[in-house]
């Protein structure tokens, strides 16, 4: 299937998304037909901390038109923050879109996990990743733990890459978290990889882009 990706929100998000369909698609000897659509991290970030989730909506509509037009047959948003208008954004999609949140849900619920941290935005991280999850209680950072992995989160997204401050707040709320007795840490933030990758982590992860990057290979391998 001809699957159409917004991306750009933010540039390591992107390639991260990418990348993963490639190595599945050559794995499996499948052609992946993709287009990407980019979109501001800049102007999302504005529409995410104002409070007008309809907004982005309608300018991820209008991506997605274009994306159908280029013979796309259903498409997903490179970023498990761009989802904080997702709710919005179904209804006036032009094509179906394979949700992040939902897939998230579902790998959850499979694994038997009960009580998981959540690292992520400050949406994500308050709502519990928009109180999509009904498989397992998520846990966020709390006190000023909360505030340094919401700003941590934002710079590092925006510039694409990870500096050594930035990975030690996330590794401290993770060691914070599992302390608390969760017994994985969430990256609710697709960036968060950058963070993470080419090392071992010192707690168990679940990866939500990786998980919704299989979800659009099932759809885009079908």
């Amino acid at each position: 299937m001809y699957i159409g990706l917004i991306g750009g929100i933010g540039p390591a998000a992107t390639d991260f998304y990418y990348r993963g369909l490639i190595d599945r698609h050559v794995a499996a000897g499948v052609p992946l037909d993709c287009t990407i659509a980019h979109a501001d991290v800049r102007e999302m970030s504005k529409n995410l901390t104002g409070g007008n989730p309809g907004r982005q909506a309608e300018i991820f509509a209008g991506l997605i038109g274009r994306l159908k037009a280029a013979g796309a047959q259903a498409a997903a948003v490179t970023s498990m923050g761009g989802h904080f208008c997702i709710d919005e954004l179904l209804p006036i999609s032009p094509l179906p879109l394979v949700h992040g949140v939902r897939a998230v849900d579902a790998a959850i619920r499979k694994s038997g996990l009960q009580k998981i941290g959540v690292l992520g935005t400050r949406l994500v991280m308050q709502t519990k990743l928009y109180g999509g999850v009904s498989s397992a209680e998520l846990v966020a950072p709390d006190g000023d733990m909360f505030d340094q992995v919401g700003a941590a989160y934002m710079a590092m997204a925006q510039i694409g890459r990870v500096t050594a401050p930035q990975r030690d707040v996330f590794f401290k709320a993770g060691e914070q978290l599992m302390q608390r007795g969760t017994q994985a840490i969430m990256l609710g933030g697709t960036d968060l990889f950058l963070a993470f990758q080419g090392g071992t982590s010192p707690f168990p992860l679940l990866d939500c882009a990786d998980i919704h990057v299989d979800a659009i290979y099932e759809r885009s391998s079908a």
